[in-house]
């Protein structure tokens, strides 16, 4: 049985390792070279600082995927949208565990007061990725063409976007009119 829950410390060795392979051998982010534990350790406390979800899924005690949101930008004026990251462990493909992280994001993103998830998708041809946010409910909003460099090829980027909760019917509590 899958189970989602909170990311721990005790998570962050295969995290670490799951992010390090999509580093090395994909094309679904454009770092080229895999970050420490340590450096894993920081982002991740930096995301769980700004009061958003950063979930694992594991089964029989292996985590085999995380998920967390982090603000899209610095500035104030994008404090309601929140960029998505997903990633799973290879042997975790085609199981539909990526959509049940995003799904679970999404629910524990609205609760944060984000009311829109954007999704910045390495690589045009990454039709996995693509099609776990638009099978929870993402829409393509664009592709960026040739911005990444990554194994000798240039890369694009494929935008998209969910509106969460409220979205952009109703002003955020508490914001002038």
């Amino acid at each position: 049985m899958i189970t989602l829950r909170p990311s721990t410390d005790a998570d962050l060795p295969a995290i670490t390792a799951i992010y390090g392979h999509h580093v090395s051998h994909g094309t679904g982010t454009f770092e080229t070279t895999p970050p420490t534990q340590e450096d894993m350790a920081a982002r991740r406390a930096d995301v769980l600082a700004k009061g958003l979800p950063y979930l694992v899924a594991e089964r029989d005690g292996k985590v085999l995927g995380f998920a967390y949101c982090q603000w899209f930008k610095p500035r104030p004026a994008y404090r309601y949208s929140a960029e998505d990251s997903i990633y799973l462990d290879p042997e975790a493909a085609g199981q539909r565990i990526g959509n049940r992280l995003l799904t679970e994001l999404a629910r524990q993103a609205e609760a944060a007061g984000v009311r829109k998830l954007i999704a910045v998708i390495g690589d045009s041809e990454n039709v996995r990725s693509i099609g776990v946010h638009r099978a929870v409910g993402f829409r393509h909003v664009g592709t960026i063409e040739s911005c990444g460099w990554k194994f000798g090829r240039w890369l694009d980027i494929v935008l998209m976007e969910k509106s969460i909760g409220q979205g952009s019917r109703t002003p955020p509590e508490g914001a002038a009119a």
